[in-house]
């Protein structure tokens, strides 16, 4: 596994660097040598935010991309959350693999599965939300986006009446994700 640290809006001290590193060491053996791991350590400046200490990882495997990002008031707790957080994230996607290893009978390597066991090991849905959508303009998306303060808005084009998603950039500025064909 190799690991990159950086950061963003902070000056990562050796001994973050180090703690970090201690805390993802953690992942060498559920992780392939050549995955790849960086890092990124960050405080939030927008006064409103109180968990302003963010860690955030991303790993590159021979399979699925992951990433996971925690938040606190101290960095230290962030990284110890990322850390555990990835870690099942990684459990969780060996199991896949393991349960996909199916042999000429048709019958998985690992055994059978009740159909319980598969409902607790697949993404869970903990809250649906219906709403009516009016046709607007990506502007005025941008602006219910800011009025809601999430990361993403999903509205009806007043132009193509196609729902549409609009989603604030990292670098700033925002994103609109139209349907195509």
């Amino acid at each position: 596994m190799r690991l990159q640290v950086k950061g963003k809006n902070v000056e990562v001290s050796d001994t973050i660097r180090r703690y970090a590193e201690e805390k993802m060491s953690k992942l060498n053996r559920q992780l392939h040598d050549l995955a790849e791991v960086e890092l990124e350590l960050r405080v939030e400046k927008n006064p409103s935010i109180a968990e302003n200490q963010v860690a955030e990882v991303t790993v590159w495997t021979k399979g699925p991309t992951l990433r996971v990002t925690e938040a606190s008031t101290d960095m230290k707790a962030s990284i110890d959350q990322l850390t555990d957080k990835l870690l099942r994230q990684v459990e969780h996607v060996r199991g896949k693999r393991k349960g996909r290893q199916v042999r000429g009978n048709g019958v998985s390597s690992g055994g059978s599965m009740s159909s319980q066991d598969e409902e607790e090991t697949g993404p869970q849905i903990v809250k649906t939300k219906q709403f009516t959508m009016k046709p607007m303009s990506a502007e005025e998306a941008a602006l219910q986006l800011d009025l809601i303060g999430h990361d993403f808005f999903v509205f009806r084009s007043e132009d193509s009446l196609e729902i549409n998603v609009i989603y604030r950039r990292r670098s700033g500025g925002y994103g609109v994700i139209e349907p195509s064909g």
